[in-house]
């Protein structure tokens, strides 16, 4: 209840007159913030909340939560009947494709590109309901995963780590492809035909390739020992397949075939931050609640920690050294996409007590982003000269989660709707039991193949030992 003075009151006795305050909700979920009459007190609005249900409470962060699909979420509103994204994923027929061992011409060029580890770093099934879980809580604004305990990324050592892609070189800026260019690159780099190259572009209604179609290309030359044809398509097909994998499924786009122009020079380009940047930008456009499919490279997401492992990489660093460039703050691009890297928002990934972090960069206003990615090293010192080395893993500093919880949104369902309910559990009589032993064996024996596991692995004991079981029935 508010109370303020009329204007005939200087005349006579003062009265109140109470006004009852109503606060609306807008037709998006927020709590517009209320503009004060004359006279009134500050203090009063500012007791009163603003922002979102469950937060973002200070919305100067996360400018874009209106049309985040986690402001869907929580009033309980799914992106469609089936809830979870469509990813794209290329692991199985990328297997099928990639032959055991290239002939020794196609080898040297690949392995020299910096690209031969894609070769074998797909996986064959992609959790669509981990994945989505992931993107609901990605924001494009601080190219983070917003977690109840602060946030989390894809960072460049996650990607040199993980896929074993350089991440130091230059960035790309290609020039643009029409669909008659895109012919004149296949006949001149792909080695076929105008009129075989004319007839499949038209087909793909736009600068693009299909995927199936380079790999028959470069069977062909296989057999025909035109190495640069075939390695050019092989290479083309495998980045299309994995890092530039778009929302078609089917297709990759004319221009990245310039990439591969010059086969001893293409090992100068930051493979890495090409991954990153392409997968931000597609988080990006899936965070939004209005997005049903998500391109990229979806393996990034899915070898992520379920768990909270701030630093995953440590027993690998006998293969692969951290390198400083991965705490390089500033702007990654490739091709005319420009994304924040903010390696100073998840500290705590890097052994770091985490602080709160500076404003978010404004890549639209980037202007010399080769020059800062070349002398990176000014950005490192100001990322971790404000910090110090984490006694334990998770620490932050004083007042950080209170801040975190006013700018975010850490929670994506409200709190009763997590409560735990009471489910009855049904019990049945025990029967006579006779599995099909045999069958069992078989099932358990072809799963253990398909994902090349060992016995002395420890993830697989149980498995083994199932095996064991139904063997000796």
């Amino acid at each position: 209840m508010l109370q303020h003075q009329s204007s005939s009151a200087t005349k006579s006795a003062p009265s109140s007159i109470g006004l009852e305050v109503v606060r609306r909700r807008g037709a998006d979920g927020r709590i517009p913030v209320r503009t004060l009459d004359r006279g009134a007190s500050s203090s009063a609005a500012a007791a009163e909340p603003t922002g979102y249900p469950g937060g973002p409470y200070d919305t100067s962060l996360l400018v874009k939560y209106e049309h985040h699909v986690a402001r869907h979420i929580w009033f309980g509103e799914e992106r469609g009947p089936k809830k979870e994204l469509k990813v794209a994923g290329h692991g199985l027929k990328l297997n099928s494709r990639v032959p055991l061992a290239l002939p020794p011409q196609m080898e040297s060029w690949v392995s020299r590109s910096g690209l031969a580890s894609l070769q074998r770093t797909s996986l064959n099934k992609i959790d669509t309901n981990l994945v989505s879980a992931f993107v609901e809580r990605w924001h494009l604004e601080t190219s983070s995963f917003h977690m109840p305990f602060g946030e989390m990324s894809i960072t460049l050592d996650d990607v040199a780590c993980l896929l074993h892609l350089p991440i130091r070189g230059i960035f790309w800026s290609p020039q643009d492809v029409t669909e008659e260019l895109a012919v004149e690159l296949a006949v001149d780099y792909l080695g076929v035909s105008q009129s075989q190259a004319q007839s499949h572009v038209r087909s793909c209604r736009g600068s693009y390739y299909k995927l199936e179609w380079l790999y028959d290309i470069f069977v062909h030359h296989r057999a025909a020992s035109s190495w640069a044809y075939a390695t050019r398509a092989y290479l083309l097909m495998l980045v299309g397949s994995t890092i530039f994998a778009d929302k078609t499924f089917t297709l990759v786009e004319a221009r990245y075939l310039l990439l591969f122009r010059d086969l001893d020079g293409c090992s100068g380009y930051s493979w890495g931050a090409a991954a990153l940047v392409t997968l931000y930008r597609y988080l990006g456009d899936a965070s939004m609640y209005s997005c049903k499919q998500l391109g990229g490279y979806p393996t990034l997401l899915q070898l992520t920690p379920t768990d909270v492992i701030w630093r995953p990489f440590e027993d690998h660093r006998a293969w692969r050294v951290f390198d400083e460039i991965c705490l390089y703050r500033g702007c990654l691009k490739w091709g005319e996409t420009v994304v924040p890297y903010l390696p100073d928002r998840c500290l705590r990934q890097f052994g770091y007590r985490q602080y709160v972090p500076s404003p978010p960069l404004d890549c639209m206003m980037a202007t010399d982003i080769d020059v800062d990615w070349i002398s990176y090293h000014q950005s490192v010192v100001d990322v971790i000269g404000s910090s110090s080395v984490a006694t334990t893993p998770s620490e932050v500093v004083d007042g950080y989660l209170e801040w975190y919880y006013r700018v975010s949104h850490p929670r994506l369902v409200p709190p009763h709707r997590d409560a735990p309910r009471e489910v009855p559990v049904p019990v049945y009589d025990a029967g006579p039991s006779d599995p099909d032993w045999a069958r069992v064996s078989t099932l358990i024996r072809r799963y253990l193949r398909q994902v090349n596991a060992e016995e002395e692995d420890p993830q697989f004991s149980d498995l083994f030992e199932a095996l064991h079981i139904s063997r000796s029935h």
